[in-house]
């Protein structure tokens, strides 16, 4: 073998000058894959999540459950997912029977108990890895509820946030369902106490939750059965979130401070970021592009005629994306809102009713022709931002209850289920920004609490107290607040190697 074989294929000069070159490069963007529940309450926060982090400089791959991403496709259409640059969308089978809605939600919680979306999930982060078109993964940011996306990181060696879409007083007060089963509360021991006052027992027992009451805690406690599937749902997600480690919530330092000191005593490290449209706010408008992420497709309609409307005088009524209730129910509140006299905008989706369309009264359509808009869905956070809007009656869910704070809007609670009753509570009480509507509704009742709303001594005084929440969450988003500072904490982790992480 001659002595030409042995050399180089390329000069020295030439390999320094594709070291040099290699080393002037940036590096890589940082690779972040969310992980929303499948569910339009968690879809949205983890979006916005998303195209903050898309806006800082990293690279974002989200991940849907196949008939969430058939939605988002058919309300949002397709350009919704086209001409992102370093923002993709991926998905994964959910594996159920389903209706045009989606499974339901009982069927998808028992999946994700039960870890049937781990091994795909896995597959696919797995995938991103192996393929060249795309960094390698920072870390993957997955919704609380969403715990295999948390093992899946865990088993690929990435840094893992958990992202909290409820508010944490609703979180504390869930990690304590075991102690609630173990000191004999729960499950309750006959339906009469559902209604005898037992619901009232104070619990002064769950750390940074002050006067809360039974009938104040997430609703699943509501049940005889001790095999409950959502009783035990909500069991088996305490257990699981007392092995977190990190968590990022969508709310502020102000706002729950008592009940966060309490969580950072159990969790190493939380990340109070919210709220996070305002935190969008703060960004430059050319660093990001505003991405909707709505299962349902909105009447933009709704906006025009809101302009029309004299300023502060709109009630605004949307009951979420889950609630149900029967076509009597309905027409209490069609008829409380008529009888009021006041103008309305009101979401009425077509699966507001239980087993049937929604459909209201002629009459009712007749008589408020001049002061009412009805719609099936509507960009809500425009919405409560639209000076024309003076109060909002809702289910309390938490994007509701937090959009609200951000629009300054009071709020009238009617809860439904799950977490609903924990916000209800503090607006009405700690916030001082709600008052609550019995969930035996009348439609007597409802017009006489619209117009003490609207109109009265109350009304007025949370009107102010919400627009001084709505101060203080534009001081913790703004630069140098509490929110900011902890948005800019939890991308310095992301960023940072593995050795430099323990302190953050």
């Amino acid at each position: 073998m001659t002595r030409e074989l042995h050399k180089p294929l390329v000069s020295s000069s030439l390999v320094s000058r594709k070291l040099t070159l290699m080393a002037s490069l940036p590096p890589p963007k940082p690779h972040v894959v969310c992980i929303p529940a499948p569910a339009q309450g968690h879809v949205n926060p983890m979006m916005q999540l998303a195209q903050l982090l898309h806006s800082v400089g990293f690279h974002i791959t989200f991940i849907n459950l196949d008939f969430i991403h058939r939605r988002l496709l058919q309300s949002e259409g397709p350009n919704v997912i086209k001409d992102l640059i370093d923002f993709r969308f991926e998905t994964i089978r959910d594996g159920l029977p389903s209706s045009d809605a989606g499974p339901d939600l009982l069927s998808l919680a028992n999946s994700i108990i039960q870890k049937k979306y781990l091994a795909p999930i896995l597959h696919l982060l797995k995938k991103l890895n192996s393929s060249s078109d795309v960094p390698q993964i920072s870390c993957v940011v997955s919704d609380i509820s969403m715990r295999c996306g948390l093992e899946a990181a865990e088993e690929l060696g990435v840094l893992a946030f958990q992202f909290c879409s409820a508010a944490a007083c609703s979180f504390m007060s869930i990690l304590h369902f075991p102690e609630l089963i173990k000191r004999g509360l729960v499950p309750l021991k006959d339906e009469n106490q559902i209604s005898n006052g037992y619901l009232d027992t104070t619990i002064d027992w769950i750390p940074g939750l002050k006067d809360i009451r039974l009938k104040d805690l997430c609703s699943f406690i509501r049940t005889t059965d001790p095999n409950d599937k959502w009783l035990n749902v909500m069991v088996d997600a305490a257990q699981s979130w007392l092995k977190a480690s990190n968590v990022i919530f969508n709310t502020f330092d102000d706002l729950e401070c008592e009940v966060l000191d309490a969580i950072a005593c159990k969790i190493p490290h939380i990340y109070t970021i919210g709220p996070l449209s305002m935190i969008g706010e703060q960004l430059q408008k050319s660093e990001k592009r505003s991405m909707r992420s709505s299962l349902w497709k909105e009447d933009l309609e709704c906006l025009n005629w809101l302009d029309k409307m004299e300023p502060n005088s709109v009630l605004y009524v949307n009951f979420g994306s889950t609630t149900v209730m029967t076509d009597q129910k309905l027409r209490e509140f069609a008829w409380g809102l008529a009888n009021s006299k006041h103008p309305f905008l009101w979401i009425n989706r077509p699966d507001v009713m239980m087993g049937k369309s929604a459909i209201l009264p002629l009459e009712f359509i007749s008589e408020t022709k001049d002061r009412g808009f009805l719609a099936s869905w509507c960009p809500q956070d425009q919405v409560l931002l639209h000076c024309s809007i003076r109060g909002f009656l809702t289910h309390c869910g938490w994007n509701s209850t937090i959009e609200s704070i951000c629009g300054g809007v009071p709020l009238l609670c009617w809860p439904f289920f799950s977490d609903q009753q924990t916000n209800c509570r503090y607006a009405c009480t700690t916030w001082g920004i709600g008052m609550e509507i019995d969930n035996d509704v009348k439609s007597e009742e409802v017009e006489t609490i619209i117009k003490e709303f609207m109109e009265g001594e109350k009304g007025r005084k949370m009107r102010n107290k919400a627009l001084e929440w709505k101060e203080k969450s534009v001081q913790a988003t703004k630069q140098g607040g509490s929110s900011y500072n902890n948005f800019e904490r939890l991308i310095s982790k992301v960023r940072s190697p593995p050795e430099k992480r323990v302190s953050n």
